[in-house]
C-alpha cells in the first residue's frame, strides 16, 4: 500500500505566532523608509502622524483577518479568504501576486536593506549600488556587492527552512527576540543618553516632492503600509496553529499592537536624533541616527545590531510564503509540485525552494524606491478585496462573528477598505510606472490561471 502524502503538523501556539506577525511586520520598511518620508512630506508631525494613520489601517486589517481567520482556520491567508468569497480565479490571483510581490520581493528588500546597513562598515556594500548591466532580454541584471550579500542570505535561509518548522520557528524566536531587544535600546539609551534634540520637531525640511502634500500623504502611505505588511502574517499558517480559532486573533492583535508602539516610538527617536532635513534620501536612517545620537563608536554597534535585526524579516517571510503555495496546490490552484511536503521535515520544500529562485532574481533588478513602491501597491490591493469579501462571507450560515468587527458593524471593514481604495487610486496616478508592474502581475497571472490551472482549480472535489 502506497504511504500516505506528509502533512504539515500543528506545533505553534500564541507565542511563536506573535513573534511571525512582529518579524514580518519590524523589519525593512521601519529601517528604511523615513527617509523618503522626511523628503516628501517635509514635516516632522507629519512623519510621526502617517504611522498613527497606517496603524490604524494595519489594526482595523488585523481585526477583519481574525475575524476570516476563525472561520477558514487553513494556511494560505488571502488565497482562501478570496476563493472563499469570489472564486477560485480570485484566490489565484492573490497567490500568484504573493509569489512575487508579497514574499519574494519582501524578503529581497529586506536582504537588501541589511547589504544596506553592512554599508556602514563597507561603503560598497550600497543597496542601490549594483555592478555593470547584464542583459537577458527585457530585464537587466545588475549583480554588485550589495546583490551578492542579499542572495547569499536569501539562499542561506531557503536551504534553513527545508529542514523542519519547528526548528527554523526556535531561530525565528531569537531573532525576533534580539530584534525588539534592539530596538527597546537604542529608543531607551536614545532618548536617555544620547545627545539628540527636541528642537527637532519644529525643523522642517525642504520638500523634494512635485505633488500637492495631501496628495503626497495619501502617496506616502504606501511606504508606511509596507512598513506594517505583515499584520495578516498568522492567517498564512494557520493550519500549523494549534487551536487557530483562539491563537490566529490573539497573534494577529497582538503583534500589530506591539509594533504599532515600537514604530511610532522609534520615528520618535530618529526625529529626536537628526533633523528631518539630514535623513532626506537616507536609506539606512536607523544608523544615521545612531551615529547623530552616540558617536561612530557606538553607531557601529547599533548598525551591526539592526543588520542583524533584518535576518528574522528575511527568516519570517521565508517561513510563510511557502504556506501559501502549498494551501493552493493542495486545492489543485498552483503548480502540483507546490504541494510537496517532506517526508521526514514535513516541509513544503518544493515551494520553500522555488521563493528562494524567485528572490534571488528579484535582488538583482530593480532599485530599492521601486521595489517597495511595487509591494506596497499590490499586497495593498488584495489585502482590501479580502476585506471587501468579510461584507459577502458574513450572510453565510453559522459565520462566526469576531466581537470587535461586529461591535461598530460595518465601521472597520468600510475604514480599512475605504482607506486603501483612496491610496491604491492615488498610487496609479501619482506612480503609473510602480503600479502599472502591480496589474501587469495580475494580468500575466490571470492568462496563465485560464490556460494552465483553471481546470484543475474549478475541477468537482
Amino acid at each position: 500500500m502506497a504511504s500516505a502524502q506528509p502533512q504539515l503538523l500543528r506545533q505553534l501556539g500564541v507565542f511563536s505566532a506573535t513573534v511571525i506577525v512582529v518579524s514580518n511586520m519590524v523589519g525593512t520598511g521601519i529601517f528604511t523608509t523615513t527617509g523618503f518620508l522626511a523628503g516628501d512630506l517635509g514635516s516632522p508631525p507629519l512623519v510621526v502622524g502617517i504611522w498613527f494613520v497606517g496603524a490604524l489601517m494595519a489594526l482595523s486589517g488585523a481585526l477583519c483577518f481574525s475575524e476570516l481567520g476563525i472561520n477558514f482556520p487553513r494556511s494560505g491567508g488571502e488565497y482562501v479568504y478570496l476563493t472563499e468569497a469570489w472564486g477560485p480565479m480570485w484566490g489565484f490571483l492573490s497567490g500568484w501576486v504573493s509569489f512575487f510581490a508579497g514574499f519574494s520581493a519582501p524578503i529581497a528588500a529586506a536582504a537588501l536593506a541589511l547589504s544596506e546597513y553592512l554599508g556602514y562598515f563597507f561603503p560598497s556594500l550600497g543597496a542601490r549600488e549594483g555592478g555593470p548591466g547584464l542583459a537577458l532580454g527585457p530585464i537587466t541584471l545588475r549583480p554588485g556587492p550589495a546583490q551578492m550579500v542579499a542572495c547569499v542570505v536569501v539562499a542561506a535561509f531557503t536551504l534553513l527552512n527545508i529542514f523542519g518548522l519547528l526548528r527554523v520557528a526556535r531561530i525565528q524566536n531569537f531573532l525576533t527576540t534580539v530584534k525588539v531587544a534592539v530596538i527597546a535600546a537604542f529608543i531607551v539609551a536614545g532618548v536617555l543618553a544620547g545627545s539628540g534634540d527636541w528642537a527637532h520637531f519644529s525643523a522642517p525640511a525642504a520638500r523634494t516632492s512635485p505633488n500637492s502634500l495631501p496628495a503626497q500623504f495619501l502617496l506616502s502611505l504606501v511606504f508606511v503600509y509596507f512598513g506594517y505588511s505583515g499584520f495578516n502574517a498568522a492567517a498564512y499558517i494557520a493550519e500549523e496553529l494549534r487551536d487557530p480559532e483562539r491563537t490566529l486573533p490573539r497573534a494577529l492583535i497582538a503583534g500589530t499592537a506591539l509594533v504599532t508602539l515600537l514604530y511610532v516610538l522609534l520615528n520618535v527617536t530618529f526625529l529626536y536624533a537628526a533633523p528631518l532635513e539630514s535623513m532626506k534620501g537616507v536609506v539606512r536612517v536607523g544608523a544615521h541616527a545612531s551615529q547623530a545620537l552616540f558617536g561612530p563608536a557606538v553607531a557601529g554597534i547599533f548598525a551591526g545590531l539592526m543588520a542583524f535585526s533584518l535576518l528574522s524579516t528575511v527568516n519570517a517571510m521565508t517561513i510563510i510564503g511557502p504556506r501559501v503555495y502549498y494551501a493552493m496546490a493542495v486545492n489543485g490552484a498552483f503548480f502540483p509540485a507546490a504541494a510537496r511536503v517532506h517526508p521526514r521535515w514535513h516541509t513544503p520544500w518544493i515551494a520553500v525552494l522555488a521563493q528562494g529562485a524567485c528572490t534571488l532574481l528579484l535582488i538583482l533588478i530593480p532599485t530599492f524606491e521601486s521595489l517597495v513602491q511595487y509591494i506596497g501597491f499590490c499586497l495593498m490591493f488584495f489585502t482590501m478585496f479580502a476585506v471587501v469579501g468579510l461584507f459577502r462571507l458574513r450572510r453565510r450560515p453559522g459565520w462566526r462573528p469576531l466581537a470587535a468587527v461586529n461591535l461598530a458593524f460595518p465601521l472597520i471593514p468600510a475604514f480599512y477598505a475605504l482607506s486603501c481604495a483612496v491610496v491604491l487610486i492615488c498610487m496609479v496616478v501619482l506612480r503609473p510606472a510602480a503600479s502599472g508592474y502591480g496589474v501587469l502581475t495580475a494580468v500575466c497571472g490571470a492568462a496563465l490561471y485560464r490556460v494552465a490551472v483553471r481546470p484543475r482549480a474549478e475541477a468537482p472535489r
